[in-house]
């Protein structure tokens, strides 16, 4: 079992996607409001395998899931 622990930064990195702070603030800022109606793996835009990780880490309850729904509540205010 993997015990890091995780933040924003390493999520991004993990889903590849630039992870500095700015950069993650940035595609917060591009990507909000997500519709309530829509859960955070089927929003447009991300790509299939990013779209099945998040799916996997709530599903599965995974050491991810944490930081997976913090990304889920910044973009949906």
């Amino acid at each position: 079992m993997d015990t890091s622990n995780h933040t924003m930064t390493t999520l991004f990195e993990q889903i590849g996607l630039p992870s500095d702070h700015e950069s993650v603030e940035h595609f917060i800022n591009d990507h909000k409001p997500l519709p309530k109606s829509t859960s955070l793996s089927k929003a447009t835009f991300w790509t299939q395998s990013q779209a099945t990780f998040f799916k996997e880490a709530i599903a599965e309850d995974s050491d991810w899931a944490e930081v997976v729904d913090q990304l889920d509540a910044l973009l949906r205010h």
